[in-house]
């Protein structure tokens, strides 16, 4: 069995899509991964520190390339909406083009377009969403999704501005926050609209509470992963979108 090798791009703050990730693809039936991080530093989830984050994005691909790796996920989410509309194509776009410069091709992704795609595979035009943020980029975040089509009901900011302690918002008050959420007509919950926001444990027993799907930034990279690569997109325990096999999708 081949192993395929995932490259993460990620804050050098964020420790919880290094763990989500990998405990998700772990369950895949029919291959396995490895995983190759590279880390942009940031630590307090502002405007500024997510411009210079981004900045550092050409090393970090430069480096993931020297590992040959079989794809690269841009993973931050908010650090893409924060920057305006569409830009999770255009960073795609350009990492696609260094890779290709050096006469590589791995899928190149990123946790804003996953997000994206996943909720278009699900067929949700309406939604709610938890975010850590703290309100001005949370709203960024919702006009961002917004520009794509999606309807975005009713949000949260849980106000968390240190990346590190976004990584240890307790599930319980996640999932507050997604009880205090006018859920009616929507046809998804996005349970933790950010990578670092620890949220794997919490999606069933939310499908389950509220009778939506539900899915994270770390499902819908998941997913997003696993259909570029062209391998079945059925992984236990992770919610509707991960329950059933989706077209394989073609390069963006």
């Amino acid at each position: 069995m081949t192993t395929r090798r995932i490259g993460l791009v990620v804050p050098s703050s964020n420790v919880t899509v290094e763990t989500e990730v990998p405990a998700l693809l772990g369950r895949h039936a029919e291959a396995r991964f490895s995983f190759h991080s590279s880390r942009m530093r940031m630590h307090q989830v502002s405007p500024e520190e997510l411009r210079a984050m981004n900045a550092q994005r050409e090393r970090c691909v430069s480096e993931l390339a020297d590992a040959g790796v079989d794809a690269v996920l841009y993973a931050c989410l908010v650090a893409l909406m924060a920057q305006g509309p569409g830009e999770h194509r255009r960073t795609e776009a350009a990492v696609t083009e260094q890779l290709a410069a050096g006469g590589q091709r791995p899928a190149v992704l990123s946790s804003a377009g996953a997000l994206v795609e996943g909720l278009a595979a699900l067929g949700a035009r309406r939604i709610a969403l938890v975010t850590p943020y703290l309100r001005p980029l949370a709203e960024q975040v919702v006009a961002y999704l917004e520009a794509e089509g999606l309807e975005v009901l009713d949000w949260a900011a849980l106000e968390v501005g240190d990346n590190a302690e976004v990584g240890c918002i307790p599930g319980d008050r996640v999932l507050d926050a997604a009880r205090a959420l006018d859920l009616s007509g929507a046809d998804a919950l996005v349970i933790s609209a950010c990578v670092q926001m620890p949220s794997l444990d919490l999606v069933e027993p939310a499908e389950a509470e509220f009778g939506i799907p539900v899915l994270s930034a770390a499902t819908a990279g998941a997913f997003t992963l696993l259909r570029h690569l062209g391998l079945p997109t059925v992984l236990p325990g992770a919610g509707t979108l991960l329950a059933a096999p989706q077209p394989a999708s073609a390069a963006r």
